[in-house]
């Protein structure tokens, strides 16, 4: 067993010295800086190991290295997109960061529609709220659910972009005539591609379940419960997934 703790990097609020005082031992983070699709240089990902480990700490857990839009809903760039991938994999193994968080969320990743919900002891925490979000409150979308965590932790979206409703509505409509089926055989393409280098430097790859587990604005989820779980496993049938 091993303390860890998802740090977003050096612009993070919560230090490294702030978490090695609280007993962390291992740093669940990611080169957030890179956009999407890039490759992760043995350069880069080295620089932020080394770093991490100059307070005492290790990197344990990429979370995450992102799926490419294209890889999900199997566009044309998606060769490209794997290889690069595979690189970036390649790289992590070489460096020693061998446990690799994901998620084959469509367009979305996790959904809240409160950053600070606050309770009766004075502390807040991110929430959930499913009325909330069936009534679309679009001052929630754009502010807490398009812009900051699909923005930050997605990187589909930027802060600052312009018009960040009309880019969300493009990334949907790519998605226009994918269905369950269709989603899980591109997530199956996904895995059995990058398996062999994953066994070449001894990567495991930790599926992130859908959050929330049902199915959201149209889109497909695919990591929802025991059955979509044991389909995975069975589909690409390897100790690395």
């Amino acid at each position: 067993m091993e303390k860890t703790w998802r740090w977003f990097g050096k612009k993070d609020k919560i230090t490294l010295d702030m978490l090695r005082q609280i007993g962390v031992e291992g740093i669940v983070t990611a080169l957030h800086d890179v956009p999407n699709g890039e490759i992760w240089t043995e350069e880069a990902i080295n620089d932020l190991k080394t770093y991490i480990e100059s307070y005492g700490l290790r990197w344990s857990v990429v979370e995450s290295l992102p799926v490419c839009e294209a890889i999900k809903y199997a566009g044309p760039e998606r060769e490209q997109l794997i290889e690069n991938y595979k690189i970036s994999l390649a790289n992590l193994g070489k460096c020693g960061v061998k446990t690799v968080c994901y998620n084959f969320m469509p367009v979305i990743d996790w959904i809240r529609t409160d950053l600070q919900h606050p309770w009766a002891d004075g502390t807040s925490s991110l929430y959930f709220d499913r009325v909330r979000f069936a009534y679309f409150d679009l001052r929630i979308l754009v502010d807490a659910i398009i812009v900051k965590t699909q923005g930050f932790v997605n990187g589909n979206i930027k802060e600052g972009d312009k018009n960040p409703v009309n880019i969300f509505r493009n990334l949907l409509a790519l998605y226009k005539g994918i269905d369950r089926d269709a989603l899980r055989e591109n997530m199956r393409y996904f895995l059995a591609a990058i398996m062999p280098v994953c066994e070449e430097y001894g990567v495991n790859m930790c599926v992130h379940p859908d959050d929330p587990p049902f199915q959201v604005l149209g889109l497909p989820r695919i990591v929802t419960n025991e059955e979509d779980i044991a389909w995975f496993l069975n589909a690409v049938d390897n100790p690395h997934n």
